[in-house]
């Protein structure tokens, strides 16, 4: 494999990390014209429908263990954009990132084995920097973080759940399914609990449009090309500057700013999660976080 061929892969992963990382703006903003599960909804038909075009599942097991897996996608992407409404977009791109030291610790309980001094080290870096993030006088999350947090387990077992599955079925028809099953929960939840679900107003189809198409299925589609060519721990180390992006996105398009404690917290977060990675022990945990569509 030729070296030019490695650095694009290598570009490609950037690219997608960055364009993860700025859907944290773009759906902050988004969520002043449509309710959040509703946005979810539309977003993941326009990402299944995009993926259903390239290729359709086959067989019973891909689509009830894709639905499993979805139910859990489904989890994670409505709490983290809830928690959107009442969080900063760097807050949320940090905060969620957790899900990489959350998902070894639920594949060492799983495997009934303890787990590795450096991801202990990572996890208690991970909390000393949320700690700092979201107020030095205690840990003093708020509503959104919360949410974000839980954001953050649900996307580590949807991490856990592909370690164990995901090798088994081809990549997009598999994807396909789980966004899938996200849009049709996300449908029913906004016609249960946020009053109904319309067409979008014309003023949000542009962030549907990125994240629906830009981001759900266009960027996934260069994180999982980009994984054939330099493998599943490169991909995941490349794919961890997404909080990074979330923040300076955060810093640039919506003026937020974090003062010393907080850039001290960020900085700490996003270490303990290269930390993680670089560490893990569970390679099929490892290869799982390079192909989600948890981004």
């Amino acid at each position: 494999m030729s070296t030019t061929t490695q650095q694009r892969a290598i570009a490609a992963l950037i690219g997608a990390a960055f364009l993860f990382g700025a859907t944290f703006v773009v759906v902050k903003s988004a969520l002043e014209e449509i309710q959040p599960v509703e946005f979810v909804a539309w977003r993941f038909l326009i990402g299944a429908v995009v993926l259903a075009a390239l290729a359709l599942p086959k067989g019973k097991k891909i689509w009830w263990r894709g639905s499993i897996a979805g139910v859990a996608l489904f989890a994670g992407f409505s709490l983290q954009t809830a928690g959107l409404q009442f969080t900063t977009a760097s807050n949320s791109a940090l905060i969620t990132g957790l899900y990489v030291v959350f998902t070894p610790f639920l594949a060492s309980a799983l495997s009934r084995r303890l787990p590795s001094p450096w991801v202990v080290a990572g996890a208690l870096a991970a909390f000393a920097g949320v700690a700092l993030l979201t107020g030095v006088d205690g840990l003093n999350l708020g509503r959104g973080d919360w949410l974000t947090v839980g954001c953050a387990l649900a996307f580590a077992i949807h991490i856990v759940i592909l370690a164990h599955w995901a090798h088994q079925h081809p990549v997009i028809p598999f994807t396909m399914v789980q966004m899938g099953v996200t849009s049709i929960l996300a449908f029913a939840y906004a016609s249960l609990f946020e009053g109904g679900v319309g067409l979008p107003d014309q003023s949000v189809w542009s962030a549907l449009a990125l994240t629906g198409i830009g981001v759900t299925a266009g960027a996934y589609l260069l994180q999982i090309w980009a994984q054939t060519i330099v493998g599943p721990s490169t991909a995941a180390v490349v794919l961890a500057a997404e909080p990074a992006f979330g923040v300076s996105a955060g810093w640039v398009v919506l003026g937020e700013r974090l003062d010393v404690t907080g850039w001290v917290g960020a900085a700490l977060i996003v270490s303990a999660i290269f930390v993680v990675i670089t560490r893990q022990r569970d390679q099929a945990s490892r290869a799982a976080e390079a192909v989600t569509a948890a981004h």
